[in-house]
């Protein structure tokens, strides 16, 4: 499962981040209260989503630091899942992070690491680091995961996508160094990427191809693109347009049918059932029921769709 989980902030200020607004007092009159309700919104996500077996691995982003994780998994309802947890610890100006929560009798944890983006751009802001966490699963099998949250679009798309270029160029070489050492190479690549499967950053330096396109171990397939020109299809709406920001990219062993670990009939699904939806009164239709719009408080969830799929191990 992978989820943007819109701003999850705490209370406290963070002295090395710009974190005010989000203080009690400060533009998103943030404060205890909201805190905990949207902790327990995103346990109630985790749990709906794996139905009666929770996920063994979820990747999050738009958390600001290790201590929110701790919340959400010792002090929050899903504590009873016995999470454990990774941060990255990022250069981003806000405090932004990612997280990974794993399950130990699923995913044994062997090494972590998080990978700085250096930007070409002097003027560049810094981001969110790339945390990369390797693991072992039942089968004894070694699975490398990567949660990721490139850059935004601040400043329009073209002006900001040479950021997303270097942060896709961060995880290609990555990738390829897995590709050499590792003789059957099992990756996961989840995160919001702000950017489209078929955007240069991702088709093209990330090199993440279509289901569709020949199958070879050491290439690197998007879970989404063949299904980006459906009408309504996407994890996040902007301006009325849906759009798929957040993907799964994982390398060819997973969708080989003999191989130890593969994806359930090579899919990958959104996950939206109506209480995470609001009527969109602008452009009609549906979307992601947030828990701030500006300042408002509305209570909601995110202002993206989690995404999941299911894996098999023999």
């Amino acid at each position: 499962m992978f989820y943007n989980v819109e701003n999850l902030f705490d209370t406290k200020h963070d002295s090395l981040k710009n974190d005010y607004d989000f203080l009690p007092g400060g533009f998103m009159n943030w404060n205890d209260w909201k805190y905990w309700e949207k902790q327990r919104n995103i346990g109630r996500v985790i749990t709906a989503l794996g139905e009666m077996q929770s996920p063994a691995l979820v990747g999050l982003c738009e958390i600001e630091n290790d201590s929110v994780i701790f919340d959400l998994t010792k002090r929050s309802p899903i504590r009873a899942q016995q999470y454990d947890y990774l941060t990255t610890n990022s250069p981003d100006h806000r405090g932004i992070d990612v997280a990974l929560l794993y399950q130990r009798h699923q995913f044994k944890l062997l090494e972590k690491n998080e990978y700085i983006v250096e930007f070409r751009k002097e003027d560049a802001r810094p981001t969110r680091n790339i945390l990369h966490a390797v693991g072992q699963v039942v089968s004894g099998d070694t699975m490398d995961v990567f949660v990721c949250h490139f850059p935004s679009r601040s400043g329009g798309q073209l002006t900001s996508e040479p950021n997303r270029i270097d942060a896709a160029q961060t995880l290609r070489d990555k990738a390829d160094s897995l590709f050499i050492i590792r003789e059957n190479a099992n990756i996961i690549i989840m995160g919001d990427f702000n950017d489209y499967p078929d955007n240069k950053s991702i088709y093209k330096v990330l090199k993440a191809r279509s289901l569709n396109y020949h199958l070879h171990e050491h290439e690197l397939y998007n879970m989404f693109f063949h299904r980006i020109k459906e009408k309504d299809f996407g994890s996040y709406k902007y301006q009325g347009e849906w759009g798929m920001l957040d993907q799964f990219i994982v390398s060819g062993s997973l969708i080989m049918k003999d191989n130890n670990i593969r994806i359930n009939n090579n899919e990958a699904h959104i996950f939206s059932p109506d209480y995470l939806s609001e009527k969109d009164e602008k452009y009609g239709g549906v979307r992601p029921y947030r828990t701030n719009a500006g300042p408002r408080y509305l209570g909601g969830f995110s202002d993206h769709y989690p995404i999941y799929m299911d894996l098999i191990i023999k």
